[in-house]
């Protein structure tokens, strides 16, 4: 609550690197549709693979680990478990199935959080409840000397901070204090520190991280998984988390170390995606496709290099002998005269053209 009641005051100025990875984002998630549009077959494998890695990542970060050779049937099947930390990583699939699945329609509030704790946990007796003792983060080393990294919320003010955490997010869309993006990663810095479970708060992050993403319109985390990336950038995780919770109980925390970490991830997630998706343009009629989904999602006259701008990775020529193409079948005219000539669609185009 203290990173989104620090906003509240709405920063009259933001790190230039925050502001260079928004800049980045906002690019990419208007490439998004332009890229899901391509191939469902390709999609399809997206999504389980990150299925996989986020389910095996995100328990992995907490030490939970399973036989690999059982991976995928654990988490495209049914079988019976023979451990503790296989029911966890089911726990964790079902969680994220959910959040996929209803998106922007399961709502960011105090049950929401609690069900997908529930669900991550398993069977184990306090899923879906608040902590009961008080408990602070610790560093083990390896010679067993022990050091507190941080101290959470007491246990008897966790749920009111919680709440009050949850009414804040809300409060900070409808208002605009900051950009959407760096109100998720507060809020994700702020559920940290209050540590609202005994165990298991690490992976409710995660998973609501997916969540108000789903709900701010950022899909990226359906086919690449962040998890994956945050595990691949441990070190560096709980660098920038300790660096944005010193002094967080009295609200004179610096955020941006840790706000910046997460939008390094969201922004190498969407690369990888794109990187995927541009590699299929060796396939035949992919280029046409993208080029394709391009030209539908123009509202108006469009030109070649509005094209251009939202087709990475195909040249010019393609796209100006696709438009030759459709302009013969009689799907699109040119309006004017000369290279820069406005485009018009004339009826609906078909996405392989």
């Amino acid at each position: 609550m203290k990173t989104l009641e620090q906003f509240m005051q709405k920063p009259k100025s933001i790190p230039a690197q925050t502001s260079w990875y928004l800049a980045d984002l906002g690019e990419a998630r208007g490439h998004q549709d332009l890229f899901t549009a391509q191939s469902p077959q390709m999609l399809k494998a997206l999504r389980e693979h990150a299925l996989i890695e986020s389910a095996v990542s995100s328990n992995r970060i907490e030490g939970v680990t399973v036989d690999q050779r059982r991976v995928g049937t654990l988490v495209f099947g049914r079988p019976r478990l023979q451990s503790r930390d296989e029911e966890e990583l089911c726990g964790y699939r079902d969680a994220l199935n959910l959040v996929h699945a209803q998106g922007p329609r399961l709502p960011i509030s105090e049950r929401t959080v609690l069900r997908l704790h529930a669900m991550a946990q398993g069977r184990v007796w306090d899923a879906g409840k608040y902590k009961d003792k008080d408990g602070d983060i610790v560093q083990t080393y390896p010679n067993g000397r022990v050091r507190v990294r941080f101290r959470t919320v007491a246990a008897a003010k966790t749920p009111d901070a919680l709440r009050r955490t949850l009414a804040l997010w809300d409060d900070c869309l409808k208002e605009r204090w900051v950009h959407p993006l760096i109100a998720v990663a507060g809020f994700d810095l702020d559920f940290l520190c209050i540590h609202p479970f005994r165990d298991g708060n690490g992976r409710v992050s995660r998973l609501l991280l997916l969540l108000q993403l789903h709900h701010l319109g950022y899909e990226v985390g359906r086919y690449i998984s962040l998890e994956r990336l945050i595990e691949e950038n441990k070190d560096r995780y709980y660098e920038t988390l300790e660096e944005s919770s010193q002094r967080w109980h009295d609200g004179r925390h610096d955020p941006w170390p840790y706000v910046n970490y997460v939008l390094y991830v969201l922004k190498s997630a969407y690369r990888e995606f794109e990187e995927r998706a541009a590699a299929m343009k060796g396939r035949r009629g992919a280029k046409t496709e993208l080029v394709g989904a391009a030209v539908e999602a123009q509202a108006g006259d469009f030109s070649v290099v509005d094209l251009e701008r939202v087709c990475p990775g195909v040249s010019r020529d393609m796209i100006r002998r696709v438009l030759r193409e459709w302009k013969a079948a009689g799907k699109v005219e040119c309006v004017g005269r000369g290279p820069g000539a406005p485009w018009r669609k004339k009826g609906s185009i078909s996405k392989r053209g």
